[in-house]
């Protein structure tokens, strides 16, 4: 027999705070309610109240709320280039990804997995 010890599987967040994780970048699609300011509100107000119930949620909402500041720069953006009319195909592009993005992170948070989106500036540490 070999003396290699197995490291012990992490536990995973129990699931209430891998529910209110995954609400966390669910609330994203409150933009749907509020256009251009939704989508961070929405995981601003998740995180603020539920970011003490586990350290799971504190960093998903986090990441969640970094990755909303990060797509709402990017649209803006496409908006002042959209007077040379390539920021209509790149909103297309940035919206669907963010899309994507936001569904995958919401199930990975669901599963106890912490999600780290691509592409995102880190403001809130």
């Amino acid at each position: 027999m070999s003396d290699v010890q197995v490291p012990p599987m992490p536990e995973l967040p129990n699931a209430q705070a891998r529910q209110w994780a995954m609400l966390c970048h669910y609330a994203a699609f409150f933009w749907l309610l509020a256009p251009m300011i939704g989508n961070v509100i929405g995981p601003l107000i998740v995180w603020q109240l539920k970011k003490d119930l586990d350290p799971f949620v504190d960093a998903q909402g986090k990441e969640a709320l970094n990755f909303q500041i990060t797509y709402s720069a990017a649209m803006m953006v496409c908006g002042l280039l959209a007077w040379l009319l390539i920021g209509f195909p790149l909103m297309l592009l940035v919206g669907i990804t963010a899309l994507v993005l936001t569904v995958i992170a919401g199930i990975k948070a669901n599963e106890g997995q912490a999600y780290r989106y691509p592409f995102s500036w880190r403001l809130i540490k």
